[in-house]
């Protein structure tokens, strides 16, 4: 592998050529511009990796037999001419003693070349086996009304992911500048949607978990998970005590005298109740098995009734009200003040 060719300049380039030849070549070859010049960007990277680094480019000049035209200038280095009888004058052993200590450090720049390119290969090896890292876990707050609390639904809500940058796959830099579209950070915020199915009687306060739907994994790593809060929306007539549910009920004033069976709504149907005679507002009622459901506990349907008169009433229903003005006999509020 010739690094002067592979750049295109020659041995006796200067730094400026080298850092200019690379620069084109990485722009051209580089894996996020060219989906199929990996392995070509690779071998332009350690030609200059090599190249660029004077002791490096003096040990590889001399291990591959590249010099540059200055090199072979030294008059110094020219063999001297033996004697008429063949033995060795002066200048010829301070020659032969040149050529070895010549000979000797080439073979310690060779050593040194030949271990810093094994140690900076096993170097680039380490770099590359970079270890899985899992995505975080992603925890958001949602709410539901009381009727998908209680029947259950499909909801798509919005989370925020924090992703690798689709740009510089989280390298933070392309060809020695800012990533301009993660800044810099190699991170990137998207808002996904995701399709949430929220199952029925769930209390206020659980926690779903969608698996893999939280922070990206990174080298392999797992996604992480997303937690959802569930927060119950109430009204004036419903709220929830952990798994049961607190019905504000209103009755007629002939269902508090009469009793009888009558027909609480529910999001789902209605449930039947069946009222004793002479009940009082306030009076309490227990329908179990009618609350929340959560890991095999059901709660109960607590039922608290208070009488209330339509807004709407007929001139019929007045007059009878009128009627039963006159036939009544107890003064309910007597002895008030004696209880």
């Amino acid at each position: 592998m010739n690094f002067y060719e592979i750049l295109g300049v020659t041995p006796d380039s200067e730094f400026a050529e080298i850092k200019a030849a690379y620069r084109k070549l990485a722009r051209k070859y580089h894996p996020d511009v060219n989906s199929d010049g990996a392995r070509r960007f690779k071998e332009i990277s350690k030609a200059y990796d090599t190249l660029s680094d004077a002791k490096k480019r003096k040990q590889y000049d001399t291990l591959n037999g590249f010099f540059k035209t200055d090199y072979n200038k030294n008059s110094s280095n020219k063999e001297p001419q033996k004697t008429p009888s063949g033995k060795k004058t002066a200048s010829e052993k301070t020659f032969d003693n040149g050529k070895k200590s010549e000979n000797k450090q080439n073979e310690k720049i060779f050593s040194e070349f030949f271990n810093s390119f094994f140690d900076s290969s096993e170097s680039s090896n380490k770099s590359e086996k970079i270890q899985p890292k899992n995505g975080e876990d992603i925890t958001t707050d949602i709410t539901i009304s009381l009727s998908e609390a209680f029947k259950g639904s499909d909801r798509m809500i919005n989370v925020v992911h924090t992703e690798l940058c689709p740009r510089c796959k989280g390298r933070r830099f392309i060809n020695g500048a800012k990533c301009k579209v993660c800044n810099g950070s190699g991170e990137y915020s998207i808002h996904k949607r995701i399709n949430v199915k929220i199952p029925p009687k769930l209390k206020d306060g659980a926690k779903l978990r969608l698996k893999d739907e939280g922070g990206e994994g990174h080298f392999g790593g797992q996604n992480g998970d997303l937690y959802l809060i569930i927060h119950i929306e109430g009204n004036s007539r419903i709220k929830y005590d952990n798994l049961n549910i607190l019905y504000n009920l209103p009755i007629t004033p002939y269902e508090a005298v009469l009793g009888g069976e009558i027909s609480v709504p529910m999001f789902d149907g209605y449930v039947k109740l069946k009222l004793p005679a002479h009940t009082s507002s306030g009076q309490k009622f227990r329908l179990a098995g009618q609350g929340l459901k959560k890991n095999g506990k059901v709660g109960d349907m607590i039922v608290t009734v208070s009488i209330e008169i339509s807004k709407h009433l007929s001139d019929d229903e007045i007059k009878l009200y009128e009627k039963l003005k006159k036939l009544a006999a107890d003064n309910i509020r007597e002895n008030l003040l004696n209880e």
